[in-house]
């Protein structure tokens, strides 16, 4: 199985476990989108808009010497928007309802991130031994 369809298939096990959520989305740290499960049609404009919060979280962090970037939670009108660290490559985005229950968000999304991590630096990894 590819590392793609690993991710995808670690998203739709996020889906299912939280309510209320409307689409997810594994990117690179660039903007490349990984896998997703969400039925917006702009998921590469998500993916890069996506790297460029992550760019500034990860600056706004620095600067404040709040240490290593972790996560943003952004919420609107109509719901939430949450990026998290997969690693150093790649990134996490979480759309949900207002009504979702953001502490369940937060532990699920960040076990989810984790293996999603641990998934691409494995290959990171193995391609690295090949050359």
């Amino acid at each position: 199985m590819t590392v793609d369809a690993e991710v995808a298939k670690e998203l739709q096990r996020l889906r299912a476990r939280v309510p209320h959520l409307t689409g997810v989305l594994a990117a690179t740290v660039d903007g490349f989108v990984l896998a997703h499960d969400s039925a917006t049609p702009e998921t590469e404009s998500v993916a890069a808009l996506t790297a460029a919060a992550l760019g500034v979280g990860m600056r706004l962090t620095e600067a404040t010497a709040q240490g290593e970037f972790r996560e943003l939670l952004v919420r609107g009108e109509q719901g939430y928007v949450a990026i998290y660290a997969a690693g150093p490559s790649a990134v996490v985005t979480v759309l949900a309802e207002p009504r979702a229950n953001v502490g369940r968000l937060q532990l699920e999304v960040r076990r989810c991130s984790a293996r999603i991590a641990e998934l691409v630096e494995s290959t990171l990894g193995r391609t690295a031994e090949r050359r």
